[in-house]
């Protein structure tokens, strides 16, 4: 009864893509999830999250996301979107399956879960990049007073304590988080690294339409352009005229990398010191694929070792990296396009 044609470990927009092409296909396969409902992940996130996506950017296969086409969708709508997706085309999924281990066989892979034992030909690991919330090593000298927490806990302001706010980390989560927090308090908005800003349209048109034409959406990493694209930290889509009409303000200071951190008192590359109250880590994730006994299929960094997505395992598949073709390979709207070809190679 446990025995599959393919299971696929995850059931986000990367694991949904797979299993539309998987069912197209007449397998028998299964998806398995450790969270209770479907768009779980999504939920968890801080209240008012918003895509920097338009809902036209966002279809997963076979079904257009619901909405105005080029409006921004909140956390809500995506989870939504995943939940109706999955009723929608009926996908078989095993929620709160929390996979223990996974191990070669001679026919395929055994899947050992909290719940059952699971035997597959084919495996796909479609766990996404986001796993394991990183905290840098300056949080070990913390003091207990300042409250600390990372967007992957963070919810809302009442979280936090009375006072200024440290925000580390120089992604779309923490320009957000600064535009928002800086209507109630002061805000120093730490960039570690350099990143360039996007508007999220310009004369009409929403930015990823510029970058869809120009290439630099669909260039493959194994191209000149993609090679180039895959080294540099992703741009920030929006909040520059926000960060800037702050800072001039005075209600959000920029600076550079958090160096070191004492007790209650940060350091900034630079020189600079501030004592801070509250911090939000937005520090990004690392992988972490303990559960995965087979070590070929891993570098040396703990990275999956594959080429668009096929593992130097046979039978084994990864979906929903970073680059794994291209920019779009981590986002809604363009894990399709992986799945798809992952489909043909089952």
């Amino acid at each position: 009864m446990n025995n599959y044609d393919a299971i696929v470990i995850g059931a986000g927009q990367a694991g949904l893509s797979i299993g539309y092409y998987l069912q197209k296909q007449q397998r028998r396969f299964l998806l398995l999830d450790k969270n209770e409902r479907i768009g779980e992940s999504w939920r968890e996130r801080y209240d008012s999250l918003v895509l920097f996506t338009p809902r036209r950017y966002c279809d997963l296969p076979g079904l257009p996301f619901p909405g105005e086409r080029d409006g921004l969708p909140t956390k809500e709508d995506a989870a939504n979107y995943l939940e109706e997706y999955a009723r929608h085309f009926q996908l078989p999924i095993q929620l709160g399956t929390d996979v223990i281990q996974v191990t070669k066989t001679n026919i395929g892979f055994a899947v050992r879960t909290n719940k059952e034992l699971y035997h597959t030909e084919k495996l796909v690991v479609a766990t996404g990049p986001f796993h394991t919330p990183y905290l840098p090593p300056i949080v070990a000298d913390l003091s207990d007073e300042v409250l600390q927490v990372h967007t992957s806990s963070y919810k809302n302001v009442r979280q936090l304590k009375d006072g200024p706010v440290l925000i580390v980390g120089a992604g779309n989560s923490g320009a957000q988080l600064a535009v928002e927090l800086a209507a109630s308090r002061a805000v120093t908005f730490s960039m570690g690294q350099s990143r360039s800003f996007l508007p999220l349209s310009f004369l009409g048109k929403t930015i990823f339409d510029y970058m869809r034409a120009t290439g630099i959406l669909t260039a493959p990493i194994t191209s000149w352009l993609g090679k180039r694209l895959s080294k540099k930290p992703d741009p920030i889509f929006g909040y520059r005229a926000e960060l800037r009409q702050l800072e001039q303000n005075g209600q959000i200071r920029m600076v550079p990398k958090t160096v070191s951190i004492k007790g209650a008192t940060a350091t900034f590359a630079g020189g600079h010191q501030e004592r801070i109250t509250n911090i939000i880590w937005a520090t990004g994730f690392r992988q972490g694929y303990e559960w995965l006994d087979i070590p070929e299929v891993l570098g040396e960094t703990g990275a999956p070792i594959h080429q668009r997505g096929v593992s130097v395992v046979p039978g084994l598949f990864f979906l929903g990296l970073p680059w794994q073709h291209n920019r779009q390979s981590a986002l809604m709207g363009g894990v399709g396009y992986d799945a798809a070809y992952l489909a043909a190679h089952l």
